[in-house]
């Protein structure tokens, strides 16, 4: 099975827990809609039909995910060009 990545992973989870949260508190119909959307997004990333499950899962797979690797920015790359003598 395909996982997602996981910055789109936490994203996801983040938001449904603030949502979910939010939901409770105000019933604004919007936030109930987002959640559900939230819900139904997380269950088929995770291959589960179970937000409770997918959360778990989700969880289970960012805890288990190796530190992010250092990102290359175009500015750094340009940096070791410059720094590089060109060939003759």
């Amino acid at each position: 099975m395909l996982r997602p990545h996981p910055a789109v992973l936490r994203h996801l989870v983040d938001e449904y827990e603030a949502l979910s949260a939010a939901v409770a508190a105000s019933e604004q119909a919007e936030l109930i809609t987002r959640v559900r959307d939230l819900a139904y997004t997380l269950c088929v990333s995770t291959g589960t039909r179970d937000v409770e499950r997918a959360l778990a899962v989700a969880h289970q797979w960012l805890a288990t995910e190796p530190a992010p690797a250092r990102q290359t920015t175009p500015s750094a790359v340009t940096e070791r060009r410059m720094a590089t003598p060109e060939p003759a």
